[in-house]
């Protein structure tokens, strides 16, 4: 059964709402200067040329757009207003005042690609200018799960990167820049926010995550954002506390080792760590904190061991 997922955070859905709005203001004024590109699709309209015909026409593969009266012209590298002049030149010895407009109804030459744990994950055409949030608004944002990087890889021809995290692969050919998915949301600084390039891929991988089962408010899996450990008193922070059946001294912390063929038990008393008797313990990355009740304990784990493997009834919450 697949994993289900909790609500988006009030702070990514207003970020994302922003991001939409600023997207579709983007695109409607970015239309009169967007640079045209193959397989754009074109509909041109000039008044008293009734041989040019007002329906979508495809730039082909080399640039070039070919009309009755004007010929084969050039548009890719060419805005739409350059375009529409282009045409009124070409127009003028058939036509005493030609009028020109042309506008573009479907765009293929500018793609940019957005993967991993994302709402919904493809290949998204630009449309003139945007940035990094606005791409990834364009994708529904990210899910629960993901994890505080993103990377974008582009090629050098591109405009570079004005990030602090950049490397380039060995051929020199590729750009690899990151930036923080938390500082995106929370706009610390507009300057990781860039702006994304024609043919762009963005990336997001899988936070890791440590796991609260058995009596807690709020049991599920937790993503590990920033950092590699959460502590017991953390995740149960996550798990909005106990509730009044656990038995807190007998809770159990189950972890796989490297190899996947054995898992270790370590016993945690809740109630010394609570009262600071005893130190705080590290959880790390698919770590099962259990708090029994006063069922036998060895069932219980094996229900929790076997949600957790085949993600049946595991609810993933964004901290």
């Amino acid at each position: 059964m697949p994993v289900k997922h909790g609500c988006t955070s009030k702070t990514w859905m207003a970020g994302v709402a922003l991001a939409i709005l600023q997207t579709g203001e983007a695109a409607t004024a970015a239309r009169p200067s967007y640079m045209l590109g193959p397989d754009d699709q074109v509909v041109v309209q000039a008044l008293h040329a009734p041989d040019i015909k007002e329906q979508p026409q495809r730039i082909d593969s080399s640039g070039y757009l070919t009309l009755p009266l004007a010929g084969r012209v050039r548009a890719a590298g060419r805005t739409v207003e350059e375009l529409q002049k282009e045409l009124v030149v070409r127009l003028r010895p058939f036509i005493r005042k030609p009028e020109v407009t042309v506008s573009v109804s479907e765009y293929r030459s500018q793609p940019v690609s957005v993967a991993g744990p994302v709402m919904t994950p493809g290949v998204y055409q630009l449309q003139g200018h945007k940035t990094l949030m606005e791409v990834l608004a364009l994708a529904g944002g990210a899910k629960p799960e993901a994890a505080d990087t993103v990377r974008i890889t582009r090629r050098v021809q591109c405009a570079p990167f004005q990030l602090e995290s950049v490397r380039r692969d060995a051929a020199g050919l590729v750009e690899v820049g990151e930036v923080s998915l938390q500082g995106l949301l929370e706009v610390k600084n507009p300057g990781q926010n860039p702006e994304i390039c024609p043919q762009d891929v963005i990336t997001l991988a899988r936070a890791p995550l440590v796991y609260v089962m058995g009596e807690v408010r709020k049991p599920g899996g937790f993503p590990l954002r920033d950092r590699e450990q959460a502590s017991v008193l953390e995740a149960i922070s996550m798990s909005e506390g106990l509730v009044r059946t656990a038995s807190p001294a007998k809770a159990r912390i189950l972890r796989w080792q490297p190899n996947g063929a054995k898992r270790t038990e370590v016993a945690v008393n809740l109630n010394t760590i609570l009262s600071g008797k005893t130190a705080d313990v590290a959880l790390q990355a698919n770590d099962i904190l259990f708090v029994p009740n006063s069922v036998p304990k060895s069932a219980l784990l094996r229900g929790a061991e076997a949600a957790v493997q085949m993600g049946t009834g595991i609810v993933i919450w964004r901290r």
